[in-house]
């Protein structure tokens, strides 16, 4: 990885513009060699109706951490990725304050990553814990 931290996070923020993770209000706010993590707000926006923190908000969270960290392992000028596939186990509720998504890598090959993807509220406690596996796909030449 060639990018400095505040490159990282300055990137996947700016990226997230006019996006479901702008939407969410989900914010990137730290990297490393082997993660990324941001953090999301819990408010009746990503509520379900019993006013928990809907499970699919986590996923979206989840998703959009772990394939914002691949793109810092591949070229992006001329490949791309996409996740195919995602699983969350969803072990505690929360109501309000924030979630964060600390996405690491398990697996870095030329065309998989597989990433765990740790939910957890402002005291560390585990809301949610995914699994997020993407492709990398090289680009179509225009």
């Amino acid at each position: 990885m060639n990018y400095t931290k505040e490159q990282i996070i300055a990137y996947c923020n700016d990226f997230s513009k006019n996006t479901l993770m702008e939407t969410l209000k989900i914010e990137y706010i730290d990297a490393g060699e082997d993660f990324l993590v941001a953090k999301m707000p819990v408010n009746p926006s990503v509520h379900q109706p019993m006013g928990l923190l809907h499970g699919g908000a986590s996923v979206a969270l989840a998703e959009s951490v772990g394939s914002a960290a691949s793109h810092f392992f591949i070229d992006p000028k001329a490949q791309e990725v996409r996740g195919i596939e995602i699983s969350a186990n969803h072990l505690k509720s929360i109501r309000e304050g924030f979630v964060f998504g600390t996405a690491k890598i398990i697996h870095k090959g030329r065309s998989i990553h597989l990433w765990e993807i740790k939910i957890t509220d402002e005291e560390g406690n585990l809301i949610s814990l995914c699994k997020l596996t993407n492709m990398v796909l090289e680009k179509k030449r225009e």
